[in-house]
């Protein structure tokens, strides 16, 4: 795994009036450089060969320099990672580019500077050690099955990584699962030998709210002994298994499949936003607790509530959320906080600047 040391001699050597934010095309990075652009930094999107016009047509959004990759592997390469050193690159990681490069590359072979804890891939890309993170929490989690022979009720099976829920499924007998697990890898879905777990399937809500932690302010919350905690949008994951009454009253088939193709607004009752926060900020000091520094920047809560169980944490995602592209001018909620737009985007830029302001840039990075 490449030294937190080793990175910050490479910021060290960056010209901080000239940082450049960077991502790649795909996934909330719209929002990034479009809250880059507010704040004033230049920005620099790694494109896939042929997608480079469809990003350029967003004037405000577009970033200014655009590199172009037949792969998003490519960002790998020596030479990459030395024209984006050079131009004084601070990557924003989100979900796509986690996938597309992956997590353990990321850790072993990346050696751009990039905006939060690097060692948070590394806990919530593995579904055990996230769930190590939950428990040590304390928050309220699914029971977990360490055998499909141990299913004695309704279940959700998942895969590791961000794969956007593509090939999970749920059964309610060890037979089931058996035959549904088969079914997937004849029709390619799921490859063999691809891990999983299983979880008991919880009725109820979900909601996914967004949260930011930033390092650079005071705490105010109890109990949370480092950050200021914001919670800047929330929303619901527009999944194809979402549409299965279309298919009644015989069910196709294919409706049966939890991949998430769109985001929902949605606000939640007032008085629940204690519980979320509560949750949120032990999920912070636990993360601080396994992996120092912790939490830096944006991350979700997917959860689910039910009256009888309250908010059921089912999984954590360490860094910008696809959920936040439904609030580029701000949410419900950021007016608590600022008297201006503020998207998640533009919040992870506003945090180097003043990062940078205060001399403090390394603190943010890893």
């Amino acid at each position: 795994m490449i030294s937190r040391e080793e990175l910050l001699r490479i910021l060290s050597r960056y010209d901080e009036r000239d940082i450049k934010i960077v991502t790649i095309c795909s996934h909330s990075s719209l929002q990034i450089f479009h809250g880059a652009r507010l704040e004033g930094f230049g920005t620099i999107g790694i494109a896939l060969r042929g997608n480079r016009p469809y990003y350029e047509s967003f004037p405000r959004a577009s970033p200014e320099i655009m590199l172009e990759v037949e792969n998003y592997k490519d960002v790998l390469r020596k030479e990459f990672q030395e024209k984006l050193i050079s131009e004084n690159a601070l990557i924003i990681p989100h979900g796509s580019f986690v996938e597309y490069v992956g997590a353990e590359n990321i850790l072993e072979r990346f050696r751009v500077p990039m905006f939060g804890n690097r060692l948070t891939l590394y806990w919530e890309g593995d579904r055990e050690r996230q769930r190590k993170w939950i428990m040590e929490a304390g928050v309220r989690a699914p029971r977990r099955y360490s055998s499909p022979d141990e299913i004695d009720g309704p279940v959700i099976v998942k895969l590791h990584g961000a794969k956007g829920g593509r090939g999970y499924f749920r059964a309610s007998s060890p037979s089931e699962f058996r035959r549904r697990l088969e079914e997937l890898k004849l029709r390619g879905i799921i490859r063999g030998g691809e891990e999983y777990v299983i979880e008991e399937f919880i009725p109820g809500v979900r909601f996914y709210p967004h949260f930011f932690l930033s390092l650079l302010e005071a705490p105010n919350l109890p109990g949370l002994e480092h950050g200021r905690l914001e919670l800047l949008g929330m929303d619901r994951r527009l999944e194809i298994i979402d549409e299965v009454y279309r298919g009644l009253p015989e069910i196709i088939e294919d409706y049966l499949d939890y991949t998430v193709a769109g985001n929902i607004p949605v606000i939640v009752r007032e008085k629940f936003i204690v519980d979320l926060l509560e949750a949120a900020a032990r999920i912070s000091l636990a993360a601080r607790r396994l992996f120092s520094p912790g939490l830096i920047g944006p991350f979700c809560l997917e959860t689910i509530y039910h009256p009888r169980r309250g908010f059921t944490v089912f999984e954590i995602s360490a860094r910008i959320v696809a959920g936040t592209n439904l609030y580029p001018m701000g949410s419900p909620y950021s007016p608590y906080y600022y008297d201006e737009p503020m998207s998640m985007g533009r919040r992870i830029a506003r945090e180097i600047k003043r990062a940078i302001e205060l001399g403090r840039l390394s603190d943010l990075i890893y």
